[in-house]
């Protein structure tokens, strides 16, 4: 019995079957909760008694960090096995492993809430157009004019190129859809948890730690994914930017709070040829982010038309990067014998 069914080395077609359903159909309606909400719904319950074993703020950040750890554990742990025991079902365990393989991956969905927040951006009044955006990005979006609700929509389609697509097909392949979930579990308890605020700075913790370990490889492939796209599309490219060579991008994504979230970003802002990052406001609280992309006097504005090359080159880079991630599998599994 295998410990990661279904993982690249005994199923070699799941990964670019998966990459094909999620780029055509996205996540349709279906008559049952998607499985990340089910992980949320799980993590949500957890939370109180986490708090319970945290204490008070005064307790201090060991005891904090600590029940975070254990209750993304926990949570982990539950959906690996849970998958487990669903694809070794008789039969309907490969059905199960396509479709949980499928759920992981987020970009088709991902593109598609882009470009129909994008209408809103641009179509809406303005109240309507801050609260469509609102429901994709995790910053507080009620001053936003028109021009700064472009170029944060850019920020989190380009950020998630690697949440969204990258990263689960990574650990799709290397643990099948086991793998993906315990991945998808940590990443769901980073985006519920994983902040700097007085409530999460402590048992938020783990999940974001976590998160950075295990989307370090991925979010650098996520840059080298782009970098191909823009290669390979050369003379029909709807994006009109430049790729700033690997030293520019390790230097300006080396200056983002986050260990991984500005290597897409900054390649994504210089093929595109408008910045993006910048200061934000979250939860009431302003981060002094860089600057990612060209300088000031050599960079675009964000409007319509950018942002929908920038949707052509992210699914573009997914397309790319996934069958070039697939075709090193194969190629490892040759060397092998």
């Amino acid at each position: 019995m295998t410990l990661f069914p279904f993982s690249f080395w005994d199923c070699w077609w799941l990964g670019p079957l998966a990459l094909v359903l999620d780029l055509w159909l996205g996540d349709p309606a279906l008559p049952w909760r998607h499985p990340v909400c089910l992980v949320g719904a799980a993590l949500e319950k957890m939370e109180g008694p986490a708090r319970k074993c945290a204490g008070s703020e005064a307790s201090g950040c060991l005891r904090g960090r600590l029940a975070g750890a254990v209750a993304l554990a926990v949570l982990v742990l539950g959906c690996g096995l849970v998958v487990r025991l669903l694809v070794a079902l008789p039969v309907l365990g490969a059905v199960l492993a396509i479709y949980l393989s499928w759920a992981g991956l987020a970009m088709g969905s991902l593109l598609r809430a882009g470009r129909e927040t994008l209408e809103q951006v641009e179509c809406a009044p303005l109240s309507g157009a801050r609260e469509a955006l609102s429901r994709l990005v995790s910053r507080e979006t009620a001053d936003m004019d028109r021009p700064l609700m472009r170029k944060t929509l850019a920020d989190t389609l380009s950020e998630n190129l690697t949440d969204a697509f990258v990263a689960p097909f990574f650990w799709l392949l290397v643990g099948g859809p086991v793998g993906l979930w315990c991945y998808k579990a940590v990443s769901t308890a980073d985006s519920m948890w994983g902040y700097t605020t007085p409530r999460w700075r402590w048992l938020g913790w783990a999940g974001a730690r976590a998160d950075d370990i295990l989307a370090w490889i991925p979010a650098r492939l996520a840059a080298l994914s782009l970098w191909l796209a823009h290669t390979l599309a050369a003379g029909r490219r709807p994006w009109q930017g430049i790729w700033p060579g690997l030293q520019t991008l390790a230097r300006q994504a080396r200056g983002m709070p986050s260990p991984n979230s500005g290597w897409p970003m900054t390649a994504a802002a210089w093929l595109c040829g408008a910045r993006m990052a910048g200061p934000s406001v979250y939860f009431g609280v302003l981060a002094a982010k860089p600057w990612l992309g060209p300088e000031e006097g050599a960079a675009a504005s964000w409007d319509r038309a950018r942002l929908l090359a920038l949707c052509a080159l992210l699914r573009y880079a997914a397309v790319c990067g996934g069958l070039c991630l697939w075709l090193a599998g194969c190629a490892f599994l040759l060397l092998l014998g």
